[in-house]
């Protein structure tokens, strides 16, 4: 599990810094349905372009730690989460969106569960690893500590 947490936190990473970037890149038109909304909204959508490519590091910056933290997963997982439950309440307001929001939506309110569950794989796996190699030392220390009996 903690192997599928590396990969799963690295993929959203390197997602999350792609996208960001080409709404930067691209504007309006990286927004579908959005490509003649005007300057303001080509504004907004670059600067939360640059905004989820920095969310995006912060995903990498997660799974390049050892072991990756859970709190940061959970916390990352949780801003995920929150941008689903704002397109839920955009739904809910002012109706069905294009078909590939209501896909990015699935997978904004689907993942972070998978997140939440496999946030501790890392730390957990990494502290049972510790403990196997302590073991053995750990014993051997006491018995080398402990006072030579003389007769």
């Amino acid at each position: 599990m903690a192997r599928t947490l590396r990969v799963l936190v690295q993929l959203m990473g390197w997602s999350c810094v792609a996208i960001g970037l080409f709404h930067v890149v691209a504007g309006n038109a990286a927004i579908p349905g959005a490509e003649h909304a005007g300057t303001t909204v080509d504004s907004w959508g670059r600067f939360m372009g640059a905004s989820f490519a920095g969310y995006g590091l912060a995903w990498l910056w997660a799974g390049r730690q050892h072991p990756v933290p859970a709190s940061a997963v959970r916390w990352l997982a949780a801003v995920f989460l929150l941008g689903g439950v704002g397109r839920l309440l955009s739904l809910a307001l002012h109706g069905w969106p294009q078909w590939f929001q209501i896909a990015l939506s699935v997978i904004e309110l689907g993942l972070p569960p998978v997140y939440f569950w496999l946030a501790p794989a890392d730390e957990r796996a990494t502290k049972a690893a510790l403990a196997a190699t302590d073991a053995p030392r750990g014993r051997e220390a006491t018995a080398s500590a402990a006072p030579e009996v003389r007769s």
